[in-house]
């Protein structure tokens, strides 16, 4: 999943990053609520982990703003506020788990697996074209049901690739989406890691599935050369 952590206490912060990213989470970090808006109005996240307690915008605030708005986008507070009526408001007000501070990152780590799960909207946990299948939950990808290893960044491209068969998609969005970063003409990563997928997914298979078109980006499908 693709998580943004918010939290204002930046060795915290690295701690449950890393946390995260240990578990092939992609992971960006915002140390105020500014920040966390901001980062909300550029990209999509599929969890928003939230401290409540922020400099410059606070953490209702942001749930307030930003939750109506990414109604796909599982939330989890992470706060040191422990009454019963914070969490009540703040489930009320959209959010799907509550974990009081101090926590465990083991049990972070399994309610943050548990929101994968659930989702907002109930999405497959598979995605399949042809048939390439990748499942989101055991992070497990097969074609013609050999396992095919993939790094954590070459996973999170090829499940974006796949969350978007048959449509075109630019390397700025790729970019956007997969690194969390602004398209930078200058860097040749996005066409580097998509030859590396290539070279796992497509060689000595038929039909071809990760096609470039020219002047635009990539698209995965079943049908068509590249143009």
């Amino acid at each position: 999943m693709r998580v943004l952590v918010v939290e204002d206490d930046r060795a915290l912060g690295n701690f449950v990053k890393k946390g995260l990213e240990s578990e092939y989470h992609t992971v960006e970090l915002a140390g105020d609520g500014q920040e966390a808006l901001d980062w909300l109005e550029s990209t999509e996240f599929d969890l928003l982990v939230l401290d409540l307690n922020l400099p410059k915008v606070d953490g209702m605030t942001v749930l307030s703003k930003m939750g109506p708005k990414n109604p796909e986008m599982a939330i989890l507070i992470l706060s040191a506020r422990s009454r019963v009526e914070d969490r009540v408001q703040c489930l009320d007000m959209g959010a799907d788990d509550y974990l009081v501070k101090p926590f465990s990152l083991a049990e972070l780590s399994a309610r943050v697996r548990a929101l994968g799960r659930r989702g907002k909207t109930v999405a497959s946990s598979a995605l399949r074209v042809a048939d390439l299948e990748l499942d989101r939950i055991e992070r497990r990808v097969t074609r013609g049901g050999e396992r095919i290893e993939l790094t954590a960044k070459e996973f999170n491209l090829l499940e974006y690739l796949l969350e978007k068969a048959g449509k075109r998609v630019t390397r700025t969005m790729i970019m956007e989406k997969v690194w969390g970063v602004a398209f930078d003409t200058s860097t040749n990563v996005v066409d580097v890691y998509i030859n590396y997928l290539r070279k796992k997914v497509d060689d000595g298979r038929s039909p071809r599935l990760i096609h470039t078109i020219r002047g635009v980006g990539y698209e995965l499908s079943v049908t068509g050369e590249d143009l």
